[in-house]
């Protein structure tokens, strides 16, 4: 079996998930490939620049494949072009709503013309979240499949054991109105701890830096399902986060962690001070968490959904 991966990047977000997908699968002696399609490093050109140089690649491209399986609205019309006998697109949140609260409500709207188009194009559209999949079957009646994130527990060996600190909290992420950064700003003079933002670092670092931290907080406007909440998880780091997409699938409340109303600095100051001062609630929440985890989202217990995915996806 041979497949190509298309995203507009492969470092965090959605593209990282696709890299590491790519990584597992080659252990299993599926080939794998990465498009490596450059573009412009300005905000409002880096995915029509994408977009563009990845069709031109594609197009004059001899290579055939069993399947071309495309990352993220944009790398569709890239995977437009590919030769391959099966089209997959996954999506993490949904498109045309992540655009208008980034953008504007205009430019939203000309992303829901493309996001029908890009939709359109896959033989299979798969997302990481139930609520993304209720979402798009609700709003366009288009069914996706159900593909959660997995979780490569043995990547945790590498990072080096340190000690927490009682008074740090932690920020992981982009620095993003839609990831909501600004709120914890806000509120940072009133956190009884210091905050440690990670936004543009080392995912080994980000994890160290996590290792040490007596909480992960999550300020999100809007989600799917954060990769580093699970990675907070596994760690046994209690997660504050605001209440957005997919994230109470993996955070019930009061149990695996805790849940705020979004764009509620009041709420999140509240629940990372009330956090702080209780340490036996953080250990209730981080040994829940790691067991829920543990038993639903590692490579052991997802593997075999991935490769009977592209397995069952040529027989049809």
């Amino acid at each position: 079996m041979k497949i190509l991966y298309i995203a507009p990047t492969y470092k965090g977000g959605i593209g990282g998930h696709a890299k590491r997908v790519a990584e597992k699968l080659r252990e299993n002696d599926i080939e794998v490939d990465l498009m490596d399609v450059p573009h412009i490093p300005i905000k409002k050109l880096k995915n029509p620049s994408f977009t563009l140089f990845g069709t031109l690649k594609a197009k004059f491209a001899k290579e055939k494949y069993d399947i071309v399986h495309a990352w993220n609205i944009p790398s569709a019309f890239v995977m437009k072009q590919v030769n391959a006998r099966k089209k997959v697109l996954s999506v993490h949140g949904v498109y045309s709503e992540q655009v208008s609260m980034i953008h504007s409500s205009p430019t939203g709207t000309l992303a829901k013309i493309g996001e029908k188009k890009a939709l359109a194009l896959a033989d299979v559209l798969t997302t990481d979240s139930k609520t993304v999949q209720h979402s798009y079957r609700e709003k366009l009646k288009i069914n996706f499949e159900y593909l959660p994130a997995p979780l490569d527990t043995k990547k945790f060996d590498d990072i080096p054991k340190a000690s927490q600190k009682l008074n740090q909290i932690i920020y992981i992420g982009r620095d993003s109105y839609e990831k909501g950064i600004d709120i914890l700003k806000e509120i940072e003079p009133k956190i009884n701890a210091d905050v440690v933002y990670c936004t543009n670092v080392s995912w080994n670092e980000a994890m160290t830096q996590l290792c040490k931290s007596r909480m992960l907080v999550i300020p999100s406007r809007i989600e799917s399902i954060p990769q580093v909440i699970k990675e907070a998880f596994f760690l046994k780091i209690p997660v504050v986060s605001t209440e957005v997409g997919g994230v109470p699938e993996i955070i019930e409340n009061s149990k695996t962690g805790i849940l705020v109303p979004p764009n509620s600095p009041t709420k999140l100051l509240e629940a990372i001070n009330d956090l702080l001062k209780n340490q036996d609630k953080a250990n209730f929440f981080s040994d829940h968490a790691y067991e829920y985890i543990i038993k639903n989202f590692t490579w052991d217990v997802l593997l075999d959904k991935y490769l009977n995915f592209y397995k069952n996806l040529l027989k049809n």
